[in-house]
């Protein structure tokens, strides 16, 4: 076995962003590096993860998940290679999939690390299309949505890595149309000619109810929501009655300083009977079998496309999460420390 590196980098969130994040928030240091404890396994992460809901974890407040702790390294999705193992399972040489990203090595307990296969997809299929991202967008669509063959779709954010992944799953599945919002004209062209929507638009090119009536005027069934805001006003308006709304997101609002409005038309859900249900993907790890399974046949056929916007480097990890919020990915932003 080579010898162990004795430091690597991590980055630390060194003070609470007040609206949009800026590159002063954060800090990248260099940590010494040791054998693991027993038990565990020290991880030369490959690839991790940046996610929208990071944003909300560093802010100093009670939420589903702990804030980030300043001056501690953040974590989040990572897939990586096991360079030293105390634990019973793990060998030199596995490929393991875990939550300590943010850093080149993470020394983890192997109760929180799961071998993949990089033979059966590539490693970063395991941060997004066969992982979280993905987990998601097949648990909010057919649980929290309720989603039925035939059904009208409506998907914001659908260039990203959840957005993307929820309008092809309804296609799949017999939606009768999906139409899905984006914010520049080379993602809606993605939208339709890659991906299969039947219809979308840029929210940017004008207000997103008159949009959406003309992309869907028959009305939508479903709403799955990334974005909240001006999104979520115009798909109550669209929504059929007994509509079914899945709350996954709201980027517009992550970043805000003040109170954002609610939709002004919030009393439509009473003479709709809508339903508009919140969803966290760590509710739902009973469905990751079925989803694996259904998911990865629809990969190997070709059926299903994913995208992905790699960087390069963990020096440019905050880089890629502030371009994660400008919107500059297309699909997952992954970061990637392979090389």
């Amino acid at each position: 076995m080579s010898a162990l590196p004795t430091s690597g980098r991590e980055w630390h969130l060194v003070s609470r962003p007040n609206g949009l994040p800026v590159p002063k928030d954060f800090a990248l240091r260099e940590v010494p590096v040791t054998a693991p404890r027993e038990g565990r396994v020290l991880v030369r992460n490959l690839h991790f993860s940046v996610d929208p809901y990071m944003r909300g974890r560093m802010n100093d407040v009670k939420s589903y998940v702990p804030p980030f702790r300043l001056d501690r390294p953040m974590d989040g999705g990572a897939v990586g290679e096991v360079v030293a193992s105390g634990a019973e399972g793990f060998e030199v040489g596995d490929h393991v999939l875990h939550g300590l990203g943010w850093r080149e090595y993470a020394e983890v307990g192997a109760e929180h690390a799961v071998r993949v296969d990089a033979s059966l997809a590539p490693l970063t299929a395991y941060l997004g299309v066969l992982g979280m991202t993905g987990l998601t967008a097949y648990a909010g669509l057919f649980e929290t949505a309720s989603f039925k063959e035939g059904d009208a779709v409506f998907v914001s954010a659908a260039a990203g890595a959840v957005g993307s992944q929820v309008g092809q799953m309804a296609r799949l599945r017999g939606a009768s149309r999906v139409i899905g919002s984006a914010g520049s004209d080379e993602k809606v062209a993605l939208l339709l000619e890659e991906y299969g929507f039947d219809a979308a638009f840029n929210y940017k090119d004008g207000p997103v109810a008159r949009q959406l009536a003309a992309a869907a005027p028959d009305g939508i069934d479903v709403y799955f929501d990334n974005v909240g805001g001006e999104h979520l006003e115009a798909a109550i308006s669209s929504l059929h009655v007994h509509g079914r709304v899945t709350v996954c997101g709201m980027i517009a609002q992550y970043n805000a300083t003040e109170p954002t409005p609610a939709p002004r038309n919030l009393t439509q859900v009473i003479g709709k009977r809508l339903r508009l249900q919140g969803m966290l993907v760590s509710d739902h790890s009973d469905l990751r079998p079925r989803f694996v399974e259904e998911v990865s046949g629809w990969l190997r056929s070709g059926a299903l496309k994913y995208r992905e916007t790699v960087v390069e480097g963990v020096e440019n990890g905050v880089d890629a999460f502030l371009g994660l919020l400008r919107g500059d990915n297309i699909g997952k932003m992954i970061v990637s420390l392979a090389r």
